[in-house]
């Protein structure tokens, strides 16, 4: 197996960051009874208000002292075209005129009012911001108390910024709603560590990356930071520009809302539309160089019947009562002619033979596109119990390079030696096999019911995948009883195309404790010995009890 890699980026910040969970608490507090998914977008639109409003503040402060020298403060060009853009922010929507409204029983009008402002003069924004704040179920003094506690962090200025506290204030919330909502949060998040998994396997530097069902956007998020995190020595403090282009759809309008926001408070651009991926697909001609995606699992009403011959169904017709080989079949269509793709799917999809999902599953592996798979570990997701894995595919596996580095990006880990711009070395030529990772018994508990991969997991992971597909950096891959196998196509064929990794790793393999057989059979015979004759003991002492008591026979 090869030699772990250390984490290359700092540890998760998923579920820690000091005062967000404070701040949480408090906001929850002041829910009442409303519903988490609607209470949701009024405590993240705030949220992204303060943000544009303290961006906006900081800006306005820097021209109105350069005044004398010509600056207007509320010329909104001097903000568009500021070395660092920010968004215009009319009187009507600045943070402390919402602040000294607060406790008016007009306050939801107010923000409405301030939220459409926003969208008016911001045509980015258009269509994205929640503005029903006035609705008579929303209890206006909760609202009015909701926003003097979000007055009271700064999350929209040059120093929060570089710390990225909103994005990380917003994903922890993003992570706590979807808690709350159970089944329903999986519509919008995918869990901050299996993303960064994603992620880190396939390193997207460059190119075109696509999710058809993006939620809110988490999987662009964490690849703009996968580049940023590894920007270094490059003259500019790490703050890099991501070098790939971002193509998403989401079918549900509030969580594509979410999506947009969740983008623009990082000052990422990317073209996410909203529709139906299979039947209104927004980007039929698109062939992407990256995809990552977490599809809804077993989907049986996504109206298969009405497709019957689509042209994405090159290898079979994915039954209508089950979407999952849909989802693989749009991506694989979607794939670049050196394109990779990662994406999670319900566990049965590594083994189903219902309804020609088996067929399907054999098309794709004797056409060469399986690169690996991992079994991942119970309780990751909010949404549901359902055992899950990992598909990694490749439509080139005979030795491409991986995705190449921009100007400035250093190979991580000690990867080659290439030049900028230029990949540090080709991969390996990996036709005819595929790598089975089963990582189940990774992970630490959070809480009662859900787990988490840890960085450390996450190496380990991405050292053996990169290690297998011939990178210099995380040294020679080897198989490793009960963690990781290499297979070739026939192995897979012996199998009947299933793919679950426990059937090609094997069990993990038992240390030698040096103790001969013989020795060992005599010591364990003589401890059964001794607990049958207290296990008689105990029987004989609990039927004397009872006989005292007046039970026995």
């Amino acid at each position: 197996m090869a030699r772990e890699k250390k984490p290359r980026t700092e540890s998760n910040k998923g579920a820690t960051l000091g005062f967000e969970a404070k701040l949480w608490a408090a906001a929850d507090a002041l829910r009442g009874s409303m519903d988490p998914g609607e209470y949701k977008h009024v405590v993240l639109g705030l949220i992204f208000l303060k943000y544009i409003s303290d961006a906006f503040e900081e800006q306005h402060a820097k021209l109105e002292a350069e005044r004398a020298h010509g600056a207007d403060p509320e010329d909104p060009d001097e903000y568009r075209g500021a070395e660092h853009p920010v968004f215009w922010v009319p009187p009507e929507a600045r943070w402390l005129h919402l602040k000294a409204q607060a406790k008016q029983p007009t306050i939801g009008q107010i923000v409405d009012d301030a939220m459409a402002g926003i969208e008016r003069d911001n045509p980015v924004l258009k269509g994205v911001l929640p503005k029903d704040y006035a609705r008579p179920v929303l209890d206006k003094q909760r609202l009015g108390q909701l926003i003097d506690l979000v007055s009271n962090i700064t999350v929209g200025d040059t120093e929060s910024r570089s710390k990225d506290v909103l994005g990380r204030v917003y994903e922890y919330f993003l992570s706590q709603f979807a808690s709350a909502e159970g089944k329903k949060g999986g519509e919008f998040y995918t869990p901050r560590c299996v993303v960064k998994l994603l992620v880190e396997m396939l390193e997207p530097y460059q190119g075109r990356v696509y999710d058809p069902c993006c939620g809110s956007s988490g999987m662009f998020v964490q690849s703009v930071e996968f580049i940023r995190a590894h920007a270094k020595g490059n003259g500019n403090g790490g703050k890099a520009r991501a070098d790939i282009s971002i193509y998403g759809q989401e079918s549900n309008y509030t969580t594509w809302r979410l999506a947009q926001m969740n983008l623009a408070i990082r000052g990422i651009e990317g073209q996410i539309a909203q529709g139906d991926t299979f039947h209104n697909d927004r980007f039929p001609d698109l062939k992407a160089d990256t995809i990552l995606a977490n599809p809804p699992f077993n989907v049986s009403d996504w109206r298969g019947e009405l497709m019957r011959e689509d042209k994405r169904w090159k290898y079979g017709v994915p039954p209508a009562g089950n979407a999952n080989f849909a989802w693989v079949e749009h991506i694989v269509h979607h794939l670049a002619p050196t394109g990779h793709a990662g994406f999670v799917l319900a566990n049965g999809s590594m083994s189903s033979n219902q309804s020609g999902e088996g067929e399907i599953r054999k098309n794709i592996i004797e056409a060469d596109l399986v690169d690996c798979m991992v079994a991942l570990p119970g309780q990751l997701f909010y949404s549901t119990q359902i055992p899950a894995c990992l598909w990694f595919l490749a439509r080139n596996k005979a030795g491409q390079p991986p995705s190449p580095r921009p100007p400035g990006h250093p190979p991580p880990s000690g990867r080659g030696d290439g030049g900028e711009g230029e990949p540090a070395q080709r991969l390996r030529d990996r036709r005819g096999e595929v790598l089975f990772l089963d990582a189940r018994k990774m992970g630490r508990l959070v809480d009662r019911t859900h787990r988490e991969l840890t960085d450390e997991d996450i190496g380990r992971l991405t050292s053996t995948y990169h290690a297998w597909r011939g990178e210099k950096g995380p040294g020679e891959y080897a198989d490793k009883p009960g963690f990781c196998k290499s297979a070739t196509l026939d192995e897979i064929r012996k199998h009947g195309h299933v793919l679950t990794p426990g059937r090609y790793v094997g069990a993990e393999a038992q240390e030698d404790d040096g103790e001969p057989f013989e020795v060992k059979m005599k010591r364990l015979a003589m401890a059964l010995r001794g607990q049958q004759e207290e296990a008689a003991r105990l029987d004989a002492d609990i039927a004397a009890n009872l006989k005292e008591l007046g039970y026995g026979e």
